[in-house]
């Protein structure tokens, strides 16, 4: 088989076909306009994929750059799930000018994150009435078993110039189309060939030059290597090795302005921590995860950490029972001690869609003997915990409870975590409830906690007090009927909280508005209400603190985003109300520009304003963030991303450029620039970095 796109091998005219598509958006009764053809066939190293999609025109695709996505471009997909639980998968995505996509599925959350890669291979062709796309999946890429003669297949397409979305089987339009829970069978004729051996070894190397200005150091020249490896252990089961791992081409966050008390959760993007990572990360509810990989590699003030050596095996043991065992080590830096991160976890199927998981953490500090005497608590921090995850198999109805323990030196109670919920979602009916409490003392030093941590701003300190909170959350949708008109959806949601003595804490209520047009365009409009009693004395300026006290405010937003589709788009918001005993304004926008697929320029802003009565002070944030991307092939890009954000301080200048010279082996030219923004532009430090890694498959 020649992966060219041209289909005249003999394989190809004797392939099984798919029945038509069903158009799923903007209504999911019907046929799509424009239909889809998708052939398989396999020989004993890889699955074939053909797709004939009726298109005419020129394809509508926002970049060349890998995994970004079907949403906004003309693309198929295929999306596999080989044990055939509903529960695990992959997605695997061409564009129309092949651009690939690949993700791992994960049936309980059906979050896209688009940040699981491997080597896999594609072409796309184009003619006046349609294009071709041509797939080839080898079996090692993937995990399965190889007795299991029944997989759950989908395939999916975007179709921009209609803004249709389809898919192979029928789905319910309140779905994503990578739903597990809607797949259709594919059978085998034969056991699947074995996937065979499977091990890739990753060197990498770096090198760069650093100038550290901040703390008056001298520019001096670095450089690195080390390297991953993965070992296929079984067709269904992966060892993942790391040595010295560097991270310096990852792209920087996005930054955000934070008006809340708490800190903000940003992913993981780290390639090492993603296969299988909802293995670990996915235990409790968003705003609270005893897992959280960040965590490792970093000292408690956000500074990175050198990462030593670590190791992680995921993947099925059996049809229904996966396993994830990681351990990764730490060096010392500076004051912050050497730190050992070792995470088990079990997750085995029940029902047709369910899973009972169990996990535990263990976080240890190799501390001096000083240390140890001084902050005892700091030896270790270890968490345990059980819950289970019903869901029927349409997806419609699911609920979860679950237990969570800290053991920190010295601590007997109020050490836990606990929740429970359930979630109804029909076509036009939504439904979340979800309640928990956390114990003061409850410690995740490999986690995350939102609200567990209040600051004070008087003594300048973080103090901890435990809650108990109830979460709900109402959606009602108007779908129009033959998917020309608009779609309105109506969402409630309040989150009520408790200090541990059930005195009153917060009552935060959102109502929101949203319409979707029929060419991508949508509006939203949100009106929040806070009733806080502030534990804590707060401060959003440089005068006194805001008084512990009870506050009633609310405000608000409004915001506009264009049809995506056009060379240019943009947004545009914007809000008002009470914040606390003072007033909020706030406006943002963003601009974009795309001559497709290879010029992308956009322009993001937001500015906030609050005023406070006089002794309290007022401030204003700005923050500002253009993005440049060129991408001149499916194999060279080059991003520069500009941050100005004044509430951090910082103004950024992160350039990159990359050439995928073999798949998955890459070199990397990486310029990272950071200033102050008051006083304005006094350099911080910067640094040039090169990096290239070869993937090598033994």
């Amino acid at each position: 088989m020649k992966i060219d796109a041209v289909l005249d091998e003999a394989s190809w005219q004797e392939a099984d076909t798919t029945t038509p598509f069903w158009r799923k958006f903007p209504s999911d009764h019907v046929r799509p306009q424009k239909q889809t053809e998708v052939r398989i066939t396999y020989n004993d190293q890889f699955v074939f994929f053909a797709f004939i999609v009726q298109d005419s025109g020129s394809p509508v695709i926002q970049s060349l750059k890998r995994d970004s996505g079907h949403e906004l471009n003309d693309a198929v997909g295929i999306i596999l799930d080989p044990m055939n639980q509903h529960t695990s998968g992959f997605l695997f995505v061409v564009n129309a000018l092949n651009t690939q996509t690949d993700d791992q599925l994960n049936g309980s959350s059906n979050q896209l994150t688009l940040s699981w890669d491997n080597k896999w291979y594609s072409a796309t062709k184009r003619y006046n009435d349609k294009w071709i796309a041509e797939i080839a999946i080898p079996f090692k890429t993937i995990r399965y078993s190889a007795d299991n003669l029944t997989w759950g297949i989908n395939f999916l397409r975007s179709d921009l110039k209609t803004n249709e979305y389809s898919t192979w089987t029928q789905m319910p339009v309140n779905f994503r189309a990578s739903n597990l829970g809607y797949t259709g069978t594919l059978t085998w004729d034969a056991a699947p060939p074995p996937a065979g051996t499977n091990l890739a070894f990753i060197p990498y190397i770096t090198g760069g030059v650093d100038q550290n200005r901040e703390e008056a150091q001298p520019s001096k020249a670095t450089g690195n290597a080390g390297f991953d490896a993965k070992v296929a252990l079984s067709s269904a089961l992966n060892l993942d090795l790391t040595v010295n791992p560097d991270f310096s081409q990852i792209e920087v966050d996005q930054q955000v302005t934070n008006l809340t008390r708490y800190s903000i959760f940003f992913p993981e993007r780290r390639t090492f921590f993603l296969e299988n990572a909802d293995l670990f990360a996915e235990y409790g509810i968003p705003p609270i995860r005893p897992f959280y990989s960040r965590r490792i590699g970093l000292d408690n003030n956000g500074n990175r950490i050198p990462i030593l050596f670590g190791a992680r095996l995921s993947g099925n043991i059996s049809n229904r029972t996966r396993i994830g065992v990681m351990n990764m080590q730490t060096g010392r830096k500076n004051d912050f001690a050497g730190q050992n991160y070792s995470a088990v976890s079990v997750s085995q199927g029940v029902f047709k869609r369910s899973v009972v998981r169990g996990y535990f953490l263990n976080q240890e500090s190799f501390l001096t003997e000083a240390e140890k005497t001084a902050t005892p608590i700091n030896k270790y921090g270890r968490n345990a915990g059980m819950d289970f995850n019903y869901s029927n198999l349409d997806g419609t109805w699911s609920a979860w409870g679950a237990y969570h323990h800290s053991f920190k030196p010295g601590i007997k109670s109020n050490n836990q975590f606990i929740d429970g919920g359930v979630n109804y979602s029909s076509r036009r009916f939504g439904i979340v409830v979800d309640a928990g409490e956390v114990g003061t003392n409850y410690y995740t030093d490999m986690g995350y906690v939102e609200r567990l941590l209040n600051y004070d701003a008087l003594r300048d300190t973080s103090v901890r007090v435990g809650f108990k909170n109830l979460f709900t959350e109402f959606t009602y949708r108007i779908l129009p009927s033959n998917g020309s008109g608009l779609r309105h959806t109506f969402e409630f949601t309040n989150y009520y909280v408790l200090n541990p003595n059930n005195t009153f804490n917060e009552l935060s209520q959102q109502l929101i508005y949203a319409i979707d047009f029929r060419n991508t365009s949508n509006l939203a409009a949100e009106l929040i209400r806070d009733n806080v009693s502030l534990l804590y004395p707060i401060s959003f300026t440089d005068k006194i603190p805001l008084p512990a006290r009870k506050y009633d405010f609310a405000h608000i937003t409004v915001e506009y985003f264009s049809d995506a589709r056009r060379q240019f788009a943009y947004s545009a918001g914007g809000g008002g109300g009470n914040f606390y005993n003072g007033k909020y304004r706030q406006l943002k926008g963003s601009v974009t520009f795309r001559s497709q697929p290879h010029f992308n320029l956009s322009i993001t802003a937001e500015y906030n304003k609050l005023t406070f009565p006089e002794a309290y002070g007022s401030t204003e944030l700005f923050l500002i963030a253009p993005r440049l991307q060129l991408n001149f092939s499916t194999r060279i890009f080059w991003t520069t991303f500009v941050q100005y954000n004044t509430q951090q301080n910082n103004f950024n200048i992160n350039s990159r450029f990359q050439w995928r010279y073999k798949p998955m082996s890459d070199l990397f030219l990486v310029y990272t620039d950071n200033y102050f923004t008051d006083p304005f532009f006094k350099n911080k430090n910067r640094a040039l970095i090169f990096k290239m890694n070869y993937w090598l498959n033994l």
